[in-house]
């Protein structure tokens, strides 16, 4: 179960990676409060079917408990989103990527001061190995950072605190509803959000965008795939996993967003960011690589 948690967290990771350039092209025409109350009430719904058709056979599974579970996750994963969607304004969506890849140096720390989890020697190793690649993609050849880039930073904090309460509660609470509660806390948030910040959410409806078939397209990806499908899966598959190895996997979210933003729009790829991406790639290979215990050691006696 381990290796297919992995491997499904990843594709998760390759969807976010890919969507960066969608969501950027989506804000043209969107505020970036009302693309995320829009995209995840079209991911609520999207949960909301497969919820109801099992809900004869496993009963009622709602409680305070559940609720306060999958509301504490929903709020840092709308700061995530929210303080990820405006920072995407300023900053290029492979910068995005990059700097949103750094939770994976803060995990393992707040995983340890909350969680009480011990490192092993080869996950603290794949941390150090994608921390490096992490600075060669981010910083190497980018001297110049903008507000954008501190917004997407303390998103990287909010994304990192998602998967410690993730972790906290994926392994006894049921992933569905639970995902179903965060989805939904971040699309109401963000609704209150886009009136506080007076945007005009009301604007999907206007014809200009109606007409528009990037924005529609990047709100059906990104709200299937990006939203319900990936949290979904990584409600679950984090109950058979820990939260440094989820951090690892996530790491390659950079990578992914680099090679689209190259193959989508003509982004360059420097050398430091290609050495970064290896970095990144041997890091998560190097964290998967079981631990040598060490033979007990055995006294002769004469």
């Amino acid at each position: 179960m381990n290796k297919t948690a992995d491997f499904s967290l990843l594709f998760v990771v390759f969807i976010w990676g890919v969507t960066f350039v969608m969501v950027q092209n989506a804000l043209s025409f969107l505020d970036p409060f009302t693309f995320n109350a829009v995209r995840f009430f079209m991911a609520f719904v999207f949960l909301l079917i497969p919820y109801i058709s099992t809900l004869h056979k496993k009963g009622k599974t709602w409680n305070k408990g559940l609720f306060m579970a999958g509301f504490h996750i929903g709020v840092w994963l709308f700061l995530g989103y929210g303080l990820q969607t405006i920072g995407l304004n300023y900053t290029t969506p492979a910068k995005t990527g990059f700097i949103t890849g750094l939770s994976v140096v803060m995990v393992p720390v707040f995983s340890l001061l909350l969680l009480k989890h011990r490192l092993s020697r080869n996950t603290i190793i794949g941390v150090a190995a994608a921390t490096i690649g992490l600075y060669l993609m981010t910083f190497a050849d980018r001297s110049n950072l903008n507000i954008g880039d501190l917004l997407v930073f303390l998103c990287a904090i909010s994304f990192a605190m998602q998967i410690i309460t993730t972790a906290r509660y994926a392994k006894t609470l049921p992933a569905l509803p639970l995902t179903l509660i965060q989805v939904s806390t971040v699309s109401l948030l963000s609704f209150v959000s886009a009136f506080i910040f007076k945007e005009n959410h009301s604007v999907i409806f206007s014809s200009e965008v109606m007409l528009q078939k990037d924005v529609w397209t990047a709100l059906l990806v990104t709200a299937a795939l990006a939203t319900a499908f990936a949290f979904f899966a990584q409600t679950f598959f984090q109950a058979y996993t820990t939260p440094t190895r989820v951090a690892l996997i996530f790491s390659m979210e950079p990578v992914f967003a680099a090679l689209s933003s190259y193959i989508l729009i003509g982004e360059k790829l420097t050398s430091a960011s290609i050495i970064g991406c290896a970095f990144i790639f041997l890091g998560m290979i190097f964290a998967e690589l079981p631990v040598k215990k060490k033979k007990p050691v055995t006294q002769e006696f004469s």
